[in-house]
């Protein structure tokens, strides 16, 4: 048992030995390689974007897409589709792909795209370049839990936006707000000046690619709405289409309904009909009042709403009708 020992050590001294002298050599390679290496010219910066493409589905889509992107030299990263039908229904794709100095090329990529393989196809798409943070615009009035989960979030990289400022019909969020570095403007709503006060909201809001209503308690009118078509979002405290309009909770308690939920969906003219992105439920029971329903609420309703902004400034969401597709 010694003598195997004593080999053993001896063979490890040798190692020893051995490694010891290589480090050195080691080292060397290293510091050459080193300056090798930084002589060498930088990579050239990838970029992606997102391409959302609606059209008649048909034959060759996805090789055209293809093709196309591949002619320029890009990388498709995820491709998504969905179609209603085999023949003739309503075809849709959600495409990103990666590309060298695409910012410096897009527009040429854009035109291109239009004149050869959207013509063909009769496509309405939109492209987007994910290096360009969409800016996000909040209305709210007083309850503070949907628009408090959006401020966390953002603050925590956690949406993939710029939200640059909050509008509210009333004063009493400002401190909150603003201790997240975020702009307040308070632009009182009454009947007598609703058009001023969203003439002025419209102002404000102007340059944002969409607006969040983070329980805004205010009805926008149609000429409003008519301006930013399907870029708000509003979340509205019931599982629509049930309970429409005001104080759904109490419909929900009511009707005694054993589901309660959150819809968060784009607005259009119709008080609480536009196209839906996102819904959740939670199971209640007789032993739940109002006030319970409304504690359970808000928790869905925050988490429904984030995950709605989230897929859409990802470009996740294509409108179809009073429909959407979400492709999370």
């Amino acid at each position: 048992m010694l003598m195997t020992v004593l080999k053993v050590s001896s063979k490890f001294n040798f190692l020893i030995g051995r490694t010891m002298s290589d480090t050195a050599t080691i080292t060397s390679e290293k510091n050459v390689s080193h300056k090798l290496f930084s002589n060498l010219p930088s990579k050239t910066a990838i970029d992606t974007a997102t391409l959302l493409i609606k059209c008649r589905d048909q034959a060759g889509i996805v090789q055209a897409v293809s093709e196309f992107i591949h002619r320029y030299g890009a990388n498709i990263i995820t491709l998504d589709q969905y179609s209603t039908a085999h023949e003739g229904g309503q075809y849709f794709m959600r495409l990103e792909f990666a590309l060298a100095e695409l910012s410096e090329i897009i527009d040429n990529f854009e035109a291109s795209f239009a004149h050869t393989v959207a013509k063909r196809h009769n496509m309405v798409w939109h492209l987007h370049d994910n290096a360009i943070k969409t800016k996000v615009g909040i209305l709210v009035s007083k309850f503070d839990h949907a628009l408090l989960d959006l401020l966390w979030r953002h603050q925590r990289g956690l949406l993939d936006c710029e939200i640059t400022s909050v509008v509210s019909n009333h004063e009493d969020l400002r401190q909150a707000v603003e201790n997240f570095g975020i702009t307040f403007h308070y632009v009182p709503v009454t009947k007598d000046n609703k058009a001023e006060a969203e003439e002025q909201i419209h102002e404000l809001m102007a340059g944002n690619d969409l607006l969040v209503l983070a329980r805004y308690m205010q009805i926008l009118s149609s000429d409003f709405v008519k301006r930013w078509p399907m870029q708000v979002i509003n979340i509205h405290h019931s599982f629509l289409p049930a309970f429409v309009g005001a104080d759904p909770y109490r419909q929900a308690y009511d009707k005694g309904v054993k589901l309660i939920g959150a819809t968060a969906h784009y607005v259009t003219a119709e008080l609480d009909q536009g196209p839906i992105i996102e819904q959740d439920v939670h199971r209640v029971t007789h032993r739940q009042g109002v006030t319970e329903l409304r504690a359970i609420g808000r928790d869905i309703e925050r988490n429904v709403l984030a995950r709605a902004v989230n897929w859409h400034v990802q470009n996740r969401v294509i409108v179809s009708g009073n429909k959407t597709v979400v492709f999370n």
